[in-house]
């Protein structure tokens, strides 16, 4: 017997099991702290808001092969989205399209990326209950040779044990050899200052690194990312 299957599905298979990988490793170790800090009300779910940064005209960093980080942060984080869904998890995004979500009388590339990070912090905090997860790309051409994803806590409760969980996933699936350490993400990134919830900022991988930028691009590495990240995210449940 001949069993058709189609390319879709093969992906969908693909994700599930790494999803699945991820999820085990990180609910092996537990993380009775990050649970505790974000035990809600009773009746009050949490929301997982994925956010792609810059969008537009604001591509963000650009590697030596012209691949534009923007496009890379939504593929992973509709995957993250997509995966944290399956499991349950109530989620939100801060866009949906390649396009930033600036007023529409914003002229100026500067005046657009203002309006942009004030929507974003506008929808996290409106959103109940929300924990924000922005996905990123890293960029060091003076040491074109770094390369790993790491991840960055914002000051609100919580926050530091949700990066450490995400940080543990993605050391297993992503940095083997190469681990490394959740850190205090700086006060000069607006979007995790300004929002009152715990946040953390992934920075998937470098794009000063020609071998890195290679792998970012590939969709089953994208999945892997992404299967991490929502391992460690799901933490929150256990």
């Amino acid at each position: 017997m001949v069993i058709l299957i189609r390319k879709r599905h093969v992906a969908y298979l693909v994700l599930l099991c790494c999803f699945v990988a991820g999820l085990s490793a990180v609910l092996w170790h537990g993380n009775a702290a990050f649970t505790a800090a974000f035990a809600p009300e009773e009746g009050t779910p949490f929301t997982v808001v994925v956010d792609a940064g810059h969008g537009g005209e604001d591509g963000g960093a650009v590697a030596g092969d012209g691949t534009v980080e923007s496009g890379l942060n939504l593929a992973i984080a509709r995957r993250v989205r997509d995966l944290l869904t399956f499991a349950g998890m109530p989620t939100a995004v801060t866009r949906e399209g390649e396009d930033a979500i600036y007023d529409p009388g914003s002229t100026s590339l500067r005046e657009k990326k203002v309006s942009d990070l004030h929507n974003r912090v506008d929808l996290v905090n409106a959103i109940p209950g929300a924990v924000l997860v922005s996905i990123h790309q890293n960029s060091l051409p003076s040491s074109p040779s770094t390369r790993g994803a790491q991840v960055f806590w914002n000051r609100q409760e919580g926050a530091e044990a949700l990066a450490e969980s995400v940080q543990t996933a993605l050391n297993g699936a992503i940095n083997a050899g190469n681990e490394k350490k959740a850190a205090q993400v700086p006060s000069s990134v607006y979007l995790m200052k300004e929002i009152t919830v715990p946040g953390v900022l992934v920075e998937c991988g470098f794009l000063s690194n020609a071998a890195e930028t290679e792998q970012l691009r590939d969709p089953a590495y994208q999945t892997k990312l992404a299967a991490a990240i929502a391992a460690g995210v799901l933490t929150i449940r256990n």
